[in-house]
């Protein structure tokens, strides 16, 4: 009898009733002589502001990362080896939605349940909270997508190529509004430190919309502590606000905490190789550990670094942000053009994928591959926002 190398399970299908309240997958791939054990949990939380989120943990043997199926499915935290993608979020989370006030009246509720590794924002709109002329809340802060449940999520593993997939679905919906199909498929092969992600943007409706779509990937200690270093390629970059205007000198380096001190932003025009795809890296202070991500600038046309440098546990954190927009206003997004159009029954692809460099010789290695990518194209330092990027 032969057996089934690929198995899929389903652990939530809302239309067909279908939920799984717990599952644990232990299974072994070889690989020419060699044995590599990997394992697939979920579980529901219980107690506290988590009560009721239910999570996926995947183990790869190599990489282990956390996904939350209630919340955009979003990634709390990963690991490789010794090093730690996360940060340490004053909040106490994870946190799941209905303890999030997504339309609090100052707009900004969403940072109640901000404490992720990956987290989506968008998809109506992902800026900064705009309100009518009455002072009305308009667009809350980055959106709603972060703090939506997957309607659908299966797991696939396949014993002979090693390959295991996480896939879900989030609908973004309202009558007399957006009706927005949100798929996402995490990858990674046993044994790897790479993890690839692959979202896709639906328009359901039989008329055309458009829609926003950033990403906060955000890690703190003890990858990015004093001495830590951001890589990139590009043709443009400028700071936000004035705040960063006079952290400009040190905008690539982390430097030690100070209480109260203000966050920082950093708007890009990356460069790409032939194939429209870019890189970027945070790497640690002994330049013996990192992360890069690479990506597409075809889907992601511009990039933002967010920096907050307080003591750890207030907010000790750097945001790697690819992204379709800058992170202002709905509004002003729009009138500079930033607003991405999507046809009735139309889909949009995007991906990205992370590399956890373990040793000196990837490190190395990675920076190399960013610094190939400046070739021929020095980088321009703007002094002062950009008025069509800024608001």
């Amino acid at each position: 009898m032969e057996i089934a190398l690929e198995k899929t399970l389903v652990v939530v299908d809302s239309q067909n009733s279908i939920y799984q309240e717990s599952l644990d997958v232990q299974e072994t791939c070889a690989f020419g002589d060699q044995t590599v054990p990997f394992r697939i949990t979920k579980k529901r939380l219980y107690g506290g502001v988590q009560d009721g989120l239910d999570v996926v943990e995947i183990d790869s043997g190599k990489l282990r990362f956390t996904v939350l199926l209630s919340k955009g499915m979003n990634v709390l935290k990963a690991s490789c080896d010794d090093v730690e993608l996360k940060w340490d979020s004053p909040v106490d989370g994870p946190v799941h939605p209905k303890f999030v006030p997504i339309f609090a009246p100052n707009g900004c509720g969403w940072l109640e349940g901000f404490c992720e590794w990956i987290a989506r924002c968008g998809l109506e709109s992902n800026g900064a909270p705009e309100f009518d002329s009455n002072g009305a809340l308009k667009y809350p802060l980055h959106g709603r997508l972060s703090n939506l449940p997957a309607r659908y999520v299966e797991i696939t593993y396949d014993l002979e190529s090693g390959i295991i997939k996480l896939t879900g679905e989030i609908l973004e919906t309202s009558v007399f509004g957006h009706k927005f199909l949100f798929k996402v498929v995490y990858t990674v092969r046993v044994g790897s430190s790479k993890l690839r992600v692959e979202d896709s943007v639906t328009n359901l409706l039989n008329t055309d919309d458009e829609f926003e779509l950033l990403y906060h990937i955000n890690t703190g200690y003890p990858l990015v502590s004093p001495g830590a270093k951001f890589i990139a390629p590009f043709a443009k970059m400028c700071p936000r606000d004035q705040n960063a205007v006079s952290e400009l000198p040190q905008w690539d380096v982390f430097v030690n905490p100070e209480p109260g001190r203000p966050e920082t932003c950093y708007f890009f025009d990356l460069t790409s190789d032939e194939e429209g795809a870019t890189s970027v890296a945070l790497l640690g202070d002994s330049r013996e550990r990192g992360v890069s991500l690479t990506f597409s600038k075809k889907d992601f046309p511009y990039f933002i670094l967010w920096k907050t440098q307080r003591p750890n546990g207030d907010i000790y954190v750097s945001g790697m942000e690819p992204a379709i927009n800058f992170p202002n206003t709905r509004s002003f997004e729009k009138r500079n053009g930033r607003v991405m159009p999507i046809a009735a029954k139309e889909t949009k692809n995007f991906w990205f994928e992370f590399d956890v460099l373990t040793d000196k010789q990837q490190v190395e290695e990675c920076a190399s591959r960013i610094s190939a990518l400046q070739k021929g194209c020095v980088g321009q330092i703007e002094a002062f926002p950009i008025p069509a990027w800024c608001e």
